[in-house]
């Protein structure tokens, strides 16, 4: 808290963790702080309020916090009227348990009562005592909720909450519940709001966006699709994540034909063999995915195919893991996220007998990146020389002198700053293409 000509500012500092659903939500606890009287701050020490919104899906995630929570114990000590609480994922997840562990956190609020922040704050100002509330329930979060973006050049848009599908080795149907979609006139509402709002860019989210509709039946996700696509000033719109079993053709169809839709599809398939993929509840076969693909691709020459994948899940095998580098090398996906399985406590798979030793998993893991990476790299050389257009997000972190863009299809390619400014959107020609990004040179005016 301080004093400033004569007035007092109280300062909200927020730690996120996990996934970009975690940073829509945070965007929307800072706009209901703001409502009462809190200013964002970056700095830890100088805040009134710390809030950390958590990620439980894995356990290096929840390492993290803790670390977090003890760190913060200190500036409980030096300042006793901080208040300080926990949301999110692993919130919803601990619940209580997190309160008797450390003390010193005042509010635990769960993953459906993001709207009720201020209410908890204004409760822990008047008594501090402790709060925890993660009833989970059915209900969407409010449409009225006010929302302060931290992306300067992409609007995070959330189409829906929660998770239907149980992937044994995810916990979050459990701290998400049940799918729930927002009306698409209200989405809609919200990208035109962000559009006002100087946002050309906008990224719909969901866990699975391609359920999208199925509850209340309005609009499916290819109609949605449709209705963003028609804002006035929208320039460029991206989506995550889709479950490859509700992937429809209409939906291939609506980003073939769409004006402003990008042509990148993240599409994680999680694996490459089918008794792992039943093992892990994936609902859908190898053959399928890659007919799946075929069709994509048939549709959309240009697309960038993107996908998340797991080594180490519990009985995968020699032979499994073959039929993954395989299946890595038929599909030839742009990039890849690749991740070591980790133990949920309260998913199927953590039940499960025939656990990968860890040096195995290391092992395996280093094996799939380098396979990816050298198809990665083998891709982005068909690059050079092409002419692409990229949304200037800014300088690059090792040196200001080069900045960076990103093109439709999700690639990053840097470039010699020559007066753009971000949120720009310029032509460039490849003349270096590398595994992660690609050099370039800007080849046009400004647009």
């Amino acid at each position: 808290m301080k004093c400033i000509d004569g007035k007092v500012h109280r300062f909200a500092h927020l730690i996120v963790y996990g996934c970009q659903m975690n940073q829509s939500d945070a965007e929307r606890m800072l706009g209901q702080l703001k409502t009462i009287g809190y200013e964002p701050t970056e700095e830890m020490r100088e805040a009134d309020l710390i809030l950390i919104n958590t990620c439980c899906v894995r356990e290096t995630a929840e390492d993290r916090v803790y670390g977090k929570i003890g760190e913060i114990k200190h500036l409980k000590r030096q300042n006793p009227d901080l208040i300080f609480g926990i949301t999110g994922c692993m919130a919803q997840k601990e619940g209580e348990a997190l309160i008797k562990r450390a003390p010193h956190i005042d509010f635990v609020l769960g993953t459906n009562k993001v709207h009720e922040l201020t209410r908890v704050v204004r409760e822990i100002e008047a008594e501090h005592g402790h709060v925890v509330d993660v009833e989970l329930g059915e209900t969407e979060l409010p449409d009225d909720v006010p929302v302060a973006r931290s992306g300067k050049l992409s609007a995070w848009i959330p189409i829906m909450y929660g998770c239907n599908n149980f992937c044994t080795y995810c916990i979050v149907p459990y701290v998400r519940g049940r799918e729930r979609s927002r009306l698409p006139e209200e989405i809609v509402k919200e990208v035109r709001e962000a559009v006002a709002a100087g946002y050309e860019e906008v990224t719909l989210l969901g866990q699975n966006v391609n359920s999208y509709g199925k509850d209340h039946k309005q609009a499916d996700f290819a109609d949605l699709l449709k209705m963003v696509d028609e804002v006035p000033g929208i320039r460029r719109v991206r989506f995550m994540t889709s479950h490859p079993k509700d992937l429809s053709d209409k939906v291939i169809a609506a980003i073939r034909d769409g004006e402003h839709l990008c042509e990148h599809i993240h599409l994680p398939v999680q694996y490459g063999s089918n008794r792992i993929l039943k093992a892990m509840n994936r609902v859908y076969t190898v053959e399928a995915y890659k007919d799946l693909v075929r069709r994509i691709r048939a549709a959309i020459p240009d697309v960038s195919l993107t996908t998340d994948l797991i080594v180490g899940f519990p009985g995968e095998t020699d032979e499994d893991f073959a039929q993954m580098l395989d299946f890595l090398r038929e599909i030839r996906y742009d990039s890849a996220y690749t991740f070591i399985y980790s133990k949920r406590s309260g998913t199927p798979a953590a039940k499960m007998e025939e656990q990968v030793p860890e040096d195995v998993k290391k092992e395996r893991l280093q094996q799939l990146m380098d396979v990816q990476n050298e198809i990665s790299l083998e891709i982005n050389a068909k690059l050079l020389g092409k002419e692409v257009e990229v949304m200037v997000e800014g300088p690059s972190k090792n040196d200001a002198s080069v900045w960076s863009g990103r093109t439709r299809t999700n690639k990053i390619v840097l470039f010699a700053h020559d007066g753009e400014q971000p949120g720009d959107f310029v032509t460039v020609r490849i003349t270096h293409p590398q595994t992660w990004y690609s050099r370039a040179s800007v080849s046009a005016e400004w647009q």
